[in-house]
């Protein structure tokens, strides 16, 4: 499957659970670790985990992936998934804030998610 059809599913998968702000960078002009970067929102740690456990659910029984990579799940502030191609960062609006993610990878394609489709909003 190919990366741009597997960020669509897991940003479906995070609209599904209502996640917030979902932005997806497109980084792999500019970086060799990935090819996007999928970050979004939860309100809460149980919305948090609700949101990465769909995501999980959903690659693994639409694209039959397994993340090669676990991170901050039982805390919920800021939990990740990785995929290889795809690296997926669900936080609480004020460590999203902190971290700001979308600053430091504004040398990609930003991309916002909305109505189950990709919107290029700035290319890097």
């Amino acid at each position: 499957m190919d990366s741009s059809r597997l960020v669509g599913l897991a940003a479906g998968a995070c609209d599904d659970r209502k996640a917030g702000n979902i932005k997806l960078l497109k980084i792999d002009e500019v970086s060799s670790i990935a090819d996007w970067i999928l970050i979004t929102e939860g309100l809460s740690d149980v919305q948090v985990r609700a949101i990465i456990n769909n995501v999980e659910k959903t690659l693994r029984e639409e694209a039959n992936l397994l993340p090669l990579r676990k991170e901050g799940i039982n805390e919920a502030k800021w939990a990740l998934l990785d995929y290889g191609d795809l690296i997926i960062n669900v936080f609480q609006p004020n460590e999203r804030k902190f971290y700001d993610l979308e600053s430091f990878w504004s040398n990609g394609i930003i991309h916002s998610f909305t109505n189950n489709k990709l919107i290029a909003l700035k290319d890097g």
